[in-house]
């Protein structure tokens, strides 16, 4: 039995812990603008239940780290409800939103009519390729649907961080250069494979840099779509010193087949690592380019609007 000021028992009774005052509190959960624009994730490749569930992992990962995330996806080569295109799935988003606002008109709301993008396009690319962006952006338009494309998703150092990821799980890198163990297959060259031409290449070999700082090992970028790329690169790490090489994919995986990468891996002797695929820092990094477009940060969003 308790009474005003506690409990009879004596017990501790458990108090709701008070808000740290300053700088170093913890910052407000972030949660979707009301209004806020689609995010819709431009897939390319052919579309494929193994395509489809990579970019649904993507998009699980924003829409945790966002709650109430309208995240989308558009396959660049969709036709299909199964796989709908992204001029489809930008004219459905623009179509719910008129749908959402005539029915808040209807039940005697007083609601703004939306302005502003109805979506903002994020494509699945850690590079640059600017015959797959010319194809988005290009969808875009044909959409007649007003919304923000974004950058890529690299160069960033959580891809070096995933990079690194791929590499150890493949056995040809260590999970961790600060502990004190080694593996017999970890390589000491590593070819960053990128598509996209020189510009692509140059982006990677940013991200490359990061990679290189971490393995403590060459890391050189070449790109899959120029013949003889790969080989180059192989002969001059060799060249430099480096004895067993591994081809690190620099790609979400849907933007080229597997065959691609198992040539490549061929033509330069050595094994390969598995593309990014949905590592986490992928849909992280998406939903950065989101916010940044929307211009809104954790402690701007909860309680913002924008329409």
């Amino acid at each position: 039995m308790s009474s005003p000021t506690g409990p009879a028992s004596g017990l501790p009774v458990r108090m709701p812990r008070p808000r740290q005052p300053g700088r170093h509190r913890r910052p407000e959960p972030l949660v979707a603008p009301e209004g806020a624009p689609a995010l819709v994730l431009a897939v390319p490749g052919a579309p494929t239940n193994a395509t489809r569930s990579l970019a649904d992992e993507v998009i699980s990962i924003a829409r945790s780290e966002l709650p109430g995330l309208d995240a989308r996806i558009g396959h660049l080569d969709g036709d299909d409800d199964e796989f709908p295109s992204l001029s489809a799935v930008l004219v459905r988003a623009a179509e719910e939103r008129t749908v959402r606002f005539e029915q808040a008109r209807a039940a005697g709301l007083d609601v703004k009519e939306p302005d502003g993008p109805v979506a903002v396009v994020v494509p699945l690319l850690a590079g640059p390729d600017n015959a797959l962006l010319r194809r988005i952006r290009q969808s875009v338009m044909d959409s007649k649907i007003a919304a923000e494309l974004t950058d890529v998703l690299g160069p960033h150092p959580l891809l070096a961080e995933a990079l690194h990821v791929r590499l150890s799980e493949a056995g040809l890198a260590r999970a961790d250069r600060a502990r004190l163990f080694t593996v017999a297959t970890a390589a000491d060259g590593i070819i960053l494979a990128s598509v996209g031409g020189d510009e692509a290449v140059q982006a990677a070999g940013i991200t490359g840099m990061l990679l290189a700082a971490r393995l403590a090992v060459p890391v050189i970028a070449a790109a899959l779509d120029e013949e003889g790329s790969i080989a180059s690169v192989a002969e001059q790490l060799r060249g430099s010193g480096s004895q067993q090489l591994a081809l690190a994919p620099y790609l979400i995986g849907p933007e080229i087949e597997a065959s691609v990468l198992e040539e490549a891996a061929k033509e330069a002797g050595c094994s390969t690592a598995e593309p990014l695929g949905p590592y986490p820092a992928i849909g992280k990094l998406a939903l950065a380019k989101y916010t940044t477009a929307l211009g809104i940060s954790p402690q701007q969003a909860q309680g913002a609007s924008v329409r």
